[in-house]
């Protein structure tokens, strides 16, 4: 069940991601043997970015650059300029409309936005190290084209959005064709997230039964009651899953028009049972207008839209690294990592371009 093997914490450990929070991000371990005990060694100048640190390794003696391993390294245009261009970009800004106003080649652009996109990666298991005491996720599916207009059952453009009420802080943000897999991955996120919840996960979502299949399938305990008989399979203890009614024909047993469902079994000693006003997916749906204005692959009626799955992939990676670690939300007024405790501030555009990447 679990995707964050060992494997993966020896990496984090190794460039400086653990738990502590701050400056642990942005630690200059040796890439070659990942001690900490570096040293400066010297500075060198370059040409639009100033002056910069050369370390050296106080165990094996390797030399290396402030900027190895991070989006920046081997690129000589200024930080500011390519702050400016990027952020245009996550702000509704096309292509092609980034080329006209910038200047750059649209391969320069593309190189810095894949570039920024492997750093989602790194900051999802920066957050997933973390312990949480209760989460609430909603979830919804959003749709766009992708390479051409076709049936929405047949367009690859479908993304599935699993986002924490309370801080807004986006899980998930996964884009394919709306089969089984794509639910796959996002229940996996899911397990992964019960795991670290100390008390409680609730997951609320908008009638969509594949997420509760899904979800029962990776987590289920088996509750023996003593009785004969073959045990009855449960959510594990603290897990809860509701969807809200899309259909006028579920109704109860009195005829009455069932708002909220209940699709699997839960544990007889799950405590937090959320009343039906607060079974909704309002925060997510509000996002997904936020995605369409942001991004350009998403706007309608429009010839912006996105000509691969991997090109609409790469700008919602860094979306969610904008809105989870840059971006104060508009409601809560804080960066959604801050307010979920990943973070104590949020992280500026500078920032992010001088974090190394995992690979």
């Amino acid at each position: 069940m679990s995707t964050l093997n060992k494997s993966s914490m020896e990496v984090l450990n190794d460039v400086g991601l653990c738990q502590e929070k701050g400056e642990t991000l942005f630690k200059k371990n040796c890439p070659h043997c990942y001690s900490e005990k570096v040293k400066i060694h010297s500075h060198y100048q370059t040409k639009g970015n100033g002056e910069r640190k050369m370390f050296i390794c106080q165990k094996c003696r390797c030399y290396f650059a402030e900027t190895h391993g991070t989006v920046i390294a081997g690129i000589e245009t200024p930080l500011s300029e390519i702050v400016k261009v990027l952020n245009a970009r996550m702000e509704g800004m096309g292509l092609n409309a980034a080329v006209r106003t910038f200047g750059y080649s649209k391969k320069t652009i593309l190189n810095w936005e894949k570039k920024l996109s492997r750093l989602q990666e790194t900051l999802f298991l920066y957050g997933l190290v973390n312990e949480f005491v209760k989460l609430v996720i909603e979830g919804d599916e959003l749709y766009t084209k992708v390479r051409k207009n076709e049936e929405a059952s047949a367009s690859q453009g479908w993304t599935i959005v699993l986002m924490e009420r309370a801080s807004r802080f986006i899980w998930h943000l996964k884009c394919g064709k709306k089969e089984q897999k794509l639910f796959l991955e996002a229940m996996m996120t899911i397990a992964e997230l019960f795991e670290r919840s100390t008390e409680s996960l609730q997951l609320f979502t908008d009638g969509e039964k594949r997420y509760s299949q899904l979800l029962f399938d990776i987590c289920h305990e088996v509750w023996k009651t003593g009785k004969r008989g073959r045990p009855s399979k449960v959510l594990p203890k603290g897990l809860v899953i509701r969807l809200k009614n899309k259909s006028s024909k579920r109704r109860d047993a009195e005829g009455k028009l069932k708002k909220v469902e209940t699709p699997k079994p839960e544990h007889p000693e799950t405590t937090e049972k959320p009343e039906e006003k607060d079974v909704h997916a309002n925060h997510v749906e509000a996002l997904n207008s936020v995605i369409r204005r942001c991004l350009s692959a998403y706007r309608r009626r429009t010839n912006t839209y996105a000509k691969s799955v991997g090109g609409l992939q790469r700008v919602l990676d860094i979306f969610w690294i904008v809105h989870n670690f840059v971006r104060p939300h508009f409601t809560t007024r804080k960066v959604p990592a801050v307010a979920l405790g990943i973070l104590e501030k949020g992280l500026t555009w500078e920032d992010l371009l001088q974090i190394r990447l995992l690979c």
